[in-house]
């Protein structure tokens, strides 16, 4: 597994645009992707868990990745 802790700095925050565009990346990775926001572990493959998670800018979160193409996946 490999992890990176980013901020993000869309203005919005992650709602529906980033997050189809989020989702449709991860979708496009063999390995399992997530985004872990305070407690909370999230499927990056799936929108409306993305914006479920209501992660706003400025927020701190890490990005999980987990499978044979993980190293790939996490440069994206």
């Amino acid at each position: 597994m490999v992890s990176q802790k980013v901020t993000i700095s869309n203005p919005s925050g992650i709602h529906a645009r980033p997050a189809a565009n989020l989702a449709k990346v991860a979708g496009s990775c063999r390995c399992d992707v997530h985004i872990v926001v305070g407690e909370k572990k999230v499927q990056a493959k799936s929108v409306l868990n993305l914006m479920a998670a209501g992660i706003k800018t400025g927020t701190e979160v890490v990005i999980e990745c987990d499978g044979e193409d993980e190293a790939e996946a996490l440069k994206k």
